[in-house]
């Protein structure tokens, strides 16, 4: 690893800061993703990551693991039934969390680290229910989250497609990466068996309201399930389509994208 690993403490919430090999060679300011989960994501993939930033594929970027309190209440924006009785119920504390990365995590980044704060700088990234409340979070503050990466987002949430319908998106400022494995919800009898088409309808959802193919994609992954391995193996590229170098092309999907 050629970059700055941290891990810290920020309002008694365990924080995982990834800080580029150039940060303290240089005096520029960077873009900064707020990752789900800890940042599994990026912690485990920083080889992957830091060779399409040395190749100048990838700008180089802060990101910031956010490790939840509690993810089936955090991650998920309402009360709602859960999906087998051995399991809670999805606690519905969405709002309050996507409020905390708004109005507290986002300002000590700010002023702590050097960071670009307009939108189109900031990201937010999760799988599974990660990405559902990445989603979240860019319908209601679109003028912060302005790059969403969506990884096997779990659309199947009772009522999400329709919050969507109804959400007030930054369509001039957005970009969108969302993708999901061709063979998720196999085998499911619940709503999760619904994965592949949700997914599919939350990208429609997103063309009808205006998005263009060069700022919103779903790359279909095939064989692919809904597991860790997966999600990792997505992140970079859904990075890379995120935050391509000035110097490079923003790349086309390595694998299938949905028009409709």
């Amino acid at each position: 690893m050629n970059g700055t690993l941290l891990c810290s403490g920020f309002a008694g919430r365990e924080l995982w800061i990834y800080l580029p090999a150039s940060y303290f060679c240089q005096t520029i300011d960077y873009p900064v993703v707020y990752v789900q989960d800890g940042g599994a994501l990026f912690r485990d993939q920083l080889p992957v990551l830091e060779e399409r930033m040395r190749r100048r594929q990838l700008r180089e970027v802060i990101f910031v693991g956010v490790k939840p309190l509690d993810r089936l209440k955090e991650y998920t924006p309402w009360l709602a039934q859960a999906l087998r009785s051995d399991y809670p119920d999805f606690g519905g504390q969405g709002q309050a969390y996507v409020s905390f990365l708004v109005e507290q995590l986002k300002p000590y980044m700010d002023t702590t680290y050097r960071t670009l704060q307009g939108a189109d700088h900031t990201g937010i990234a999760g799988a599974s229910l990660g990405g559902l409340i990445s989603m979240y979070a860019a319908c209601l503050y679109p003028a912060v989250f302005g790059r969403i990466a969506v990884i096997s987002g779990s659309f199947w949430f009772q009522g999400f497609l329709a919050f969507m319908q109804s959400a007030q998106f930054e369509i001039r400022g957005q970009r969108i990466y969302m993708d999901v494995g061709a063979d998720e919800g196999n085998g499911k009898s619940n709503m999760q068996q619904n994965m592949v088409a949700n997914n599919k309808q939350a990208y429609a959802i997103l063309l009808q309201k205006g998005f263009q193919d060069e700022d919103c994609c779903l790359v279909i992954e095939e064989g692919a399930q809904h597991h860790g391995a997966c999600f990792l193996r997505r992140f970079p590229y859904a990075m890379q389509w995120l935050f391509p170098s000035t110097t490079s092309r923003r790349p086309e999907p390595v694998r299938r994208k949905e028009n409709a």
